[in-house]
């Protein structure tokens, strides 16, 4: 079973649409402490590899960025930019 909600045509499996939201999750549920919300996602990382294996974790990566494409190119289309741009702003400067 595969589910799309990035708008575009690669379809995610649901177990790593699944273990992607965790990750995100553990980060952003411990606002207080960067240090334990990346010890969560690396945990969250960690399990998918013994559960699945190092294929179905660069899957869930693959899926993060679809996330994360999907997101910026909507951020972008508010402040009138290409997702490019605001990428390189995010990552490169």
């Amino acid at each position: 079973m595969s589910e799309n909600s990035t708008g575009r045509n690669e379809s995610v499996d649901v177990y790593v649409r699944a273990r992607a939201y965790e990750s995100v999750r553990a980060v952003l549920s411990d606002d207080h402490n960067y240090a334990e919300g990346v010890a969560a996602a690396r945990r969250v990382a960690a399990a998918v590899v013994a559960e699945a294996g190092a294929v179905v974790l660069a899957d869930v990566v693959v899926g993060l960025s679809l996330e994360l494409a999907s997101a910026l190119e909507r951020i972008a289309t508010d402040q009138g930019m290409a997702a490019v741009d605001l990428a390189d702003v995010w990552f490169v400067e």
